[in-house]
């Protein structure tokens, strides 16, 4: 239906004089009723071509200033409207931008629910769709409603949104949390989803995506995760919550200086000796007779060669007498555990040769390595170097109670060599190494020991189930940031060197979605992983078939190279200025327009722009059934109960609720 015409043509803009006819803001037509007087709404415009070039209103305003009656001034009704796209009028698809502007005093129309289905169906379709592969059902989701058409039910590719990386940013309280629940519950609930084809890992921040997405049948199968906690935890009940591990072998050096804190300059390379040496140490095996000889034969030469580096730095007969035996003690509480009486009959018999006779050692302790060094029936040279110079392999399995031998090993063996200061420069790392060898925090890295290898650990997370949630509420920023980096280059390095021959490598997708991710992903990188896993995965993830959905409610905290590849964007109301700046800077195509609808947007309204939709469509989002646990706390209702309750906890200790 003609509500106007274009009185002024811009290149950027269009004016509109509303016909006389028009005393409304809405119109019923065919029993539909249209709104198109709002700031937001569409109409429609035919170019030379027949096509219909699609425009959305930015302002209203009368032209008339010597109203003398109010209501004169709906006759003199003009709006300002952007184009957007156009419809082509062969196929009836969908266009951003346009080509042929439209000639001056063409008519306007209201856009009908047909031409937004004309509209939205273009993004919806895929070639699949074309060839009728695939079902209309599997194709597109239900997100929300309209906030330009009212009511309009606004659908948005499956394809298209899962198929590269996605932003869903807000301030807290504006929904994100709803809006990730809404998509999942939409794809859960569709029929056939049960295929292996999916795996999703939800790392979830806050602890509250639990009580959303849940099994609503065995045809899905959805597991919850969560570190630190015992084997057996809420097992009883219908939605079980399992233990999480990461075992500590899995990280890199590179994960384990950021873990640790370590300095690139100092500590990161004492860490690297720490390591191997570890590897090593683990070789010993107590059912091995030959690993435990090589083992002996290794520790022999370790202890020689930590002496005569010793020898070397002392400057007196006394000196050294004193520097060796404190030297060989200490070896000896380093090797307390080890039962082996050879290795324990070598040390005592370096001990018997650290005396002082008259003030001198008459250089017993020279005579006894010279009379070691030449008897290959003490230590064989050649074992020795096979078994220092074995490969540690990435992700070879040891038991973390050898790490802090292997540090007391690193650090005698530095101090031998006259840097006394070794220790004051480790200090800081070796206290996070004890937080990681004794607080409960970190057991999730220490226990789990039937994962001994990336697959297994893969297994954990993706046997049987199409979707992983991880519960990482509880953890430290450092364990956070951990957490999420090694799972994530564990699965990444998994996807793409794991393919079998008959695989391609943009099949079996991963989508990772990032809780907090602002937590995780950040610019400042003094202690962070040498190259973030999550960039790394922004720019080549898309090749594999693995996918970020970045959920943040400080974007301007996140990574630039993470955000600057997504390709969707939901984004609920911002309203600091540094982190809209942040955005606009990251997307070129981000307008004044875009900025004010975010700004104004309510809880639970979104502006979705992107590969996912045609045109940038502000959406009022649907509520997930269930919710998940990110509602606010009702301030008067906890304040004015009517009627304390009492209860009495676990303990005995009793409690006002």
């Amino acid at each position: 239906m003609k509500i106007g015409k274009v009185i002024s043509i811009e290149h950027d803009k269009f004016k509109i004089k509303l016909s006389s006819e028009i005393t409304t803001n809405s119109l019923n037509i065919s029993g539909e009723i249209y709104y198109f007087g709002n700031i937001g709404g569409y109409i429609k415009i035919k170019n030379s071509l027949n096509e219909w070039i699609i425009c959305e209103i930015i302002s209203i305003f009368s032209n008339d200033y010597n109203i003398k009656n109010q209501y004169d001034a709906l006759h003199n009704r003009e709006i300002i409207a952007k184009p957007i796209g156009s419809i082509s009028p062969k196929n009836n698809t969908f266009q951003l931008g346009i080509s042929i502007f439209p000639s001056i005093y063409s008519n306007v129309e209201i856009i009908a629910f047909e031409d937004m289905n004309h509209i939205l169906s273009t993004a919806c379709n895929t070639n699949d769709n074309k060839n009728n592969n695939n079902k209309q059902e599997h194709s597109q989701i239900n997100i929300g409603i309209s906030k330009n058409l009212i009511n309009y039910p606004v659908n948005i590719s499956i394809d298209k949104l899962f198929n590269i990386h996605s932003a869903i940013l807000g301030n807290s309280g504006s929904g994100k949390s709803n809006t990730i629940s809404t998509i999942l519950q939409s794809i859960i609930e569709k029929k056939d989803f049960s295929a292996k084809g999916a795996k999703i890992i939800i790392f979830d921040v806050n602890g509250e995506y639990k009580s959303a997405i849940r099994n609503k049948d065995d045809s899905i199968k959805i597991q919850h995760l969560k570190p630190n906690i015992p084997n057996d935890a809420e097992n009883n009940t219908t939605n079980p919550t399992k233990p999480f591990y990461l075992p500590h072998f899995l990280l890199s050096l590179d994960e384990w200086a950021a873990f640790l804190l370590a300095t690139e300059a100092t500590q990161k390379p004492f860490w690297e000796k720490v390591l191997k040496e570890s590897y090593i140490l683990h070789k010993q095996n107590e059912n091995n007779d030959d690993e435990n000889k090589d083992f002996e034969n290794y520790i022999k030469r370790r202890i020689t060669l930590l002496v005569t580096e010793a020898l070397g730095v002392a400057d007196n007969d006394t000196t050294v007498v004193t520097t060796i035996r404190n030297l060989l003690h200490r070896i000896k509480s380093i090797l307390n555990n080890n039962k082996d009486p050879n290795i324990i009959d070598f040390i005592d018999n370096f001990l018997s040769k650290c005396k002082i006779e008259f003030g001198e050692n008459n250089e017993s302790i020279q005579k006894h390595i010279s009379s070691i060094l030449n008897n290959k029936k003490s230590i064989d040279m050649d074992k020795y170097n096979d078994f220092k110079n074995q490969k540690m392999e990435y992700g070879s399995y040891f038991n973390f109670k050898v790490i802090k031998i292997a540090v007391d090993w690193i650090l005698l063996e530095e101090e031998s060599k006259g840097n006394k200061r070794v220790r004051e420069h480790t200090s800081t790392m070796i206290t996070r190494l004890e937080h990681f060898m004794e607080n409960d925090e970190c057991s999730f890295m220490r226990n789990g020991n039937e994962i001994k290898s990336q697959n297994a650990f893969k297994n954990q997370l993706f046997k049987d189930n199409q979707i992983t949630i991880i519960d990482t509420s509880e953890l430290s920023p450092y364990s956070l940031e951990t957490l999420t980096s090694v799972t994530s280059r564990i699965l990444f390095d998994i996807k793409k060197t794991s393919l079998k021959p008959s695989e391609k490598r943009n099949e079996k997708p991963i989508h990772l979605i990032l809780d907090e991710a602002h937590r995780y992903i950040k610019k400042d990188t003094k202690f962070m992983i040498t190259e973030n896993i999550f960039e790394k995965i922004s720019r080549e993830g898309r090749k594999y078939a693995f996918y970020l959905i970045v959920s943040s409610q400080r974007p301007s905290e996140l990574s630039e190279t993470v955000l600057s590849q997504c390709g969707n964007f939901i984004i609920h109301r911002i309203q600091n200025q540094v982190d809209m700046n942040f955005i606009a800077n990251i997307m070129p195509f981000f307008s004044d327009d875009f900025k004010n609808k975010i700004k104004l947007s309510v809880p639970g309204e979104a502006l979705i722009f992107g590969n996912c939709v045609p045109m940038p469509l502000q959406v009022k989002v649907n509520e997930p059934s269930p919710p998940p646990e990110s509602e606010n706390c009702n301030i008067p209702k906890e304040w004015f109960k009517e009627e304390d309750t009492v209860d009495v906890e676990p303990n005995g200790s009793i409690s006002n609720t």
